[in-house]
Order: structure tokens, then C-alpha cells, then sequence
């Protein structure tokens, strides 16, 4: 997507003879260069950080996922970034110190922020150390990447993890329009002021031009943060007057390439896997789940309402398995390894109750598969489940769909606090918490008629296009392009 031409002000001065066209600089905790066949088996916000990239090109800026050691802890032997290109796309890679990584992304990211946006507060962890790691490392970001910008850069910053790098670029003197999208839920206030740091974040994130968010819920709760605990305005039409800033704070809703996966979908390596499992199933129904192994998937629940099934339909027995696919994650976070634990202990229990000499009701898989394969599996099941507890949007749930045989379609299951689920009307909407609706609803599934499927799937499908990838990146993008100077 082109960008106007701007007054060549702000930060990045050092850089001589920049376009005249504004150049997109995409920043994200973790940058993994893929391409070709690894984008098969890359995750939702670098399959949509490269579809922002990938037709005019531009800067990819983040965490090589590699970590280092420095003298005495200190700064002494960090190296700056690395910049090479592939394509049309220029990385920018930093390392991290071990001890910052520990603070920053396995402390304050994942056992602070992570739980407590997610209505996790049993499980938030609130030490100072880690947030003032925390915002060391989005220091470093910024002191790595203001040599890298051109003065006319467009500036997009993704998800919790750099709440505060438009504070630090601006300390820095950077005046180029940023924009930041959290691909995770937004609290409701009761749950985000539980935070000791929840206006000093509230702050970095009013030095943002435009503020994104998944759904309109999300808006709204941090809308009603704004009004009733730091004295600002908002209106109906996106504006937001807080803390001395003027931004804009709207929906705007990830997609997926629909095309991309309908055609990984059919691939041979798709038809190949399915194949496989399909030989194994001997003809049963197959119920699929793929998530990561997160506390916020609802996992142990959906586990429970599969054994509801089998105890409250004893017909449905040896006509039915389920296959759970949980990629491992964070496993060096407490609270991971006791999931793994329990999710390991239910999936025995359940095998233990209900098979038979040939039948094994559930097949759980603790490792991760390539997306091509994926979506061979989503295509050949009746049922997809997808019920987190609470999720900022699920594009699991939208590849399930896109993956379908249009003749022969499966039926989505989602949980209502998913963020797609206000998308996907042709979806059955469960309650996660709520075992026994879950189990009513596969049942329904299961049985559900042809023509039901089709009209369901065509509903879902017409929605998944007309809020695609593109269309979240336009979207994002036209705005910030709006948006001249710092407000």
C-alpha cells in the first residue's frame, strides 16, 4: 500500500536521501524471516506482519528470539542490530541479554500482562523488577531501531509486549505517525487497574496515534478505562483526548489470506496427512482441536465436555474421536507445566473410562504440525472446536472454516469469548465454562444435517472474506496515513 508524501521531521535525521514515498516499518516482539514453504507453519501475527509487507515492502524490526550473555549483567558486548534483506523485506534483529529476556518476555510479557488481559488475575504476578526490566528492553528496541527510520516512516508497533516503545521513540525525538494493534483482549477496568503500572501504560499507549484493538468490546473497555479513571474523553466516532494526546481508538478486526489457505488446504501435503488420519478414523466422525497448550484455550474444559459426551451418548461411542493437537508453549512458565500436567492427566482418565480393544476415544498430541497439514485435518473432520477461555480474535477458528469442502463442510464450534465469534454467525456459540452446553452443542454438530452445514459455512465464508488479512491491514493503514504529526 503506497503512502503520501510527508515533511521529511522527526527522528532518523542521520539517514540522507530518503523516498519520497513513506516506507512501512512493522515492529514486533519476535522476528522470524520466513518465506516460501516456512510460512506454512508460521503463526498469526507473522503470517499478517508479512501480508502488510509483502506488496510494497518495508522494515520488519524486533527480537531475533536468541539471547546472549554481557559482562556483570550490564550492557557491555550488545551488539546492535543486524539488517540484511529478503525480497522486498528488510529485517532489523536484536538480541537480548539473558537477564532482560527472563524480566521482560518470560516475567512481565507472559506472567503479567499475559494473564491479567486475559481475566487471569490467579494467576498475574505483579513484581517491580520485571516491569522495570520491562521497560529497559523497550528502550533498547528504541535506541536500535532510531537509526534504522527515515524521517517519512510509517511506524506500526504489535501487541503487549511494546506497550511503551512509542514513549521511548518519542523521548528519542522521533515525530513519525505510529500506530499500535494488540492482538490480545483488553481488560474491563476493574481487571486492568488492578495493575500498580496501569496509568503509566495507559499513558504509552495515548502516544500512539492510532490505537487498535479486535473488537469493539476491546474499545470499549478501554474507552471506559479512559473516562473513569484518567479524566479523558471519547467519542462514537473514534476519538480520544487523554493525558495532553489526541489518537484514535478503533475495531479493527485480524483476518486471514482466505485464498492462501483454501489452496494449503488441498495441497498434496494436506491430502497426504489426511489421508493418513482419515485411514486410521476407520470411518468415525473426527472432532478436532489445534491450539497452543495455553491456560486461555479452554483446554481442560473442552476436555471435560468431550468426556460429557461420551457419558451422556453411549451410542456416540466408537463412532467418534477427537483429536486435541496442543503445540508445547512457554514451558519454562510455572503455570504451563502444571496445564501440561493436568491436560495429560484428563486425557488418560478419559482413554482409561471409554476405549476398547480398537477404539481410543481421544488422541492427544503435545508437538506442533505444519499448517498445510493442519488444514488437510480441519478439511477431512465433521467438527472443529475452538473454545477459549477468552481470546482477542482466534484465526484458528477462521482457517477451520476457509479449509472446508465446500460440498461436504464440518461445523465450527466457538466459544462466545473468542473475538471472531461476533463475526461468525454460522458458528455454534457455546459457553466454554459451561460442560454440559458444550457437550449438547457436539452432539448437535455431529448430527447436523447437510444443507444446515452448507448455508452455515457460506455465511461464515462470506464473512472471512470481507474481513480478510488485507482488509485489517487497509484498514489499520489508511487510518495511520491520516494521521500527520503527533496529535
Amino acid at each position: 500500500m503506497p503512502f503520501g508524501r510527508y515533511a521529511e521531521t522527526g527522528c532518523g535525521n542521520d539517514i540522507q536521501g530518503g523516498s519520497s514515498l513513506a516506507r512501512l516499518v512493522v515492529v514486533s516482539n519476535r522476528v522470524t524471516p520466513i518465506s516460501g514453504r516456512q510460512a506454512a507453519s508460521a503463526g498469526g501475527l507473522a503470517v499478517g506482519v508479512l501480508a502488510a509487507l509483502r506488496d510494497s515492502g518495508g522494515l520488519w524490526f524486533g527480537w531475533s528470539g536468541e539471547i546472549i550473555e554481557t559482562a556483570r549483567g550490564d550492557d557491555a558486548g550488545v551488539p546492535p542490530a543486524r539488517v540484511f534483506r529478503t525480497g522486498k523485506v528488510t529485517y532489523g534483529l536484536i538480541d537480548l541479554p539473558e537477564a532482560e529476556y527472563e524480566g521482560f518476555y518470560a516475567g512481565f510479557a507472559n506472567r503479567t500482562l499475559w494473564p491479567l488481559f486475559h481475566y487471569r488475575l490467579d494467576l498475574t504476578s505483579f513484581e517491580h523488577p520485571w516491569y522495570a526490566t520491562y521497560r529497559k528492553v523497550n528502550q533498547r528496541f528504541a535506541e536500535a531501531l532510531r537509526p534504522l527510520l527515515k524521517p517519512d516512516d510509517v511506524i506500526w508497533i504489535h501487541d503487549y509486549h511494546l506497550i511503551p516503545l512509542a514513549t521511548e521513540l518519542r523521548r528519542a525525538g522521533c515525530e513519525n505517525r505510529m500506530g499500535f494493534f494488540l492482538h490480545i483482549p483488553f481488560p474491563a477496568p476493574e481487571i486492568y487497574t488492578s495493575l500498580p503500572w496501569h496509568r503509566q501504560l495507559a499513558a504509552d499507549l495515548c502516544n500512539y496515534d492510532v490505537l487498535g484493538f479486535q473488537t469493539a468490546t476491546d474499545v470499549r473497555q478501554f474507552n471506559n478505562y479512559v473516562e473513569l479513571e484518567i479524566n479523558g474523553r471519547a467519542d462514537r466516532k473514534g476519538s480520544v483526548q487523554a493525558l495532553g494526546r489526541n489518537l484514535h481508538v478503533d475495531a479493527y478486526p485480524i483476518g486471514i489470506d482466505v485464498d492462501d489457505v483454501t489452496e494449503m488446504a488441498v495441497s498434496p501435503e494436506a491430502r497426504r496427512q489426511a489421508a493418513r488420519l482419515g485411514s486410521s478414523l476407520a470411518n468415525r466422525q473426527l472432532i478436532i482441536g489445534v491450539d497452543r497448550l495455553d491456560y486461555t484455550k479452554g483446554i481442560v474444559e473442552r476436555l471435560r465436555a468431550f468426556e460429557m459426551l461420551l457419558k451422556a451418548n453411549a451410542v456416540l461411542r466408537r463412532q467418534v474421536t477427537f483429536v486435541q493437537i496442543s503445540a508445547p508453549s512457554r514451558e519454562l512458565v510455572p503455570e504451563y507445566l502444571e496445564l501440561r500436567q493436568q491436560v495429560e492427566l484428563l486425557s488418560g482418565h478419559i482413554n482409561g473410562l471409554y476405549s476398547e480393544a480398537d477404539w481410543v476415544p481421544l488422541r492427544y498430541i503435545n508437538r506442533s504440525f505444519t499448517r498445510r497439514t493442519l488444514m488437510g485435518f480441519f478439511r477431512l473432520s465433521r467438527v472443529g472446536l475452538v473454545t477459549p477461555l477468552r481470546d482477542g480474535m482466534n484465526l484458528v477458528a477462521m482457517e477451520y472454516v476457509a479449509a472446508q469442502n465446500a460440498d461436504d463442510p464440518g461445523v465450527l464450534v466457538i466459544s462466545r469469548f473468542a473475538g471472531c465469534a461476533q463475526q461468525l454467525d454460522g458458528a455454534l456459540v457455546v459457553n466454554p465454562y459451561d460442560v454440559h452446553h458444550v457437550a449438547d452443542t457436539l452432539q448437535a454438530g455431529l448430527g447436523m444435517t447437510l444443507d444446515e452445514r452448507q448455508d452455515r459455512w457460506q455465511r461464515m465464508m462470506q464473512a472471512i472474506r470481507k474481513n480478510d488479512i488485507i482488509t485489517w491491514r487497509d484498514r489499520f493503514l489508511a487510518r495511520l496515513e491520516n494521521r500527520v504529526g503527533v496529535g
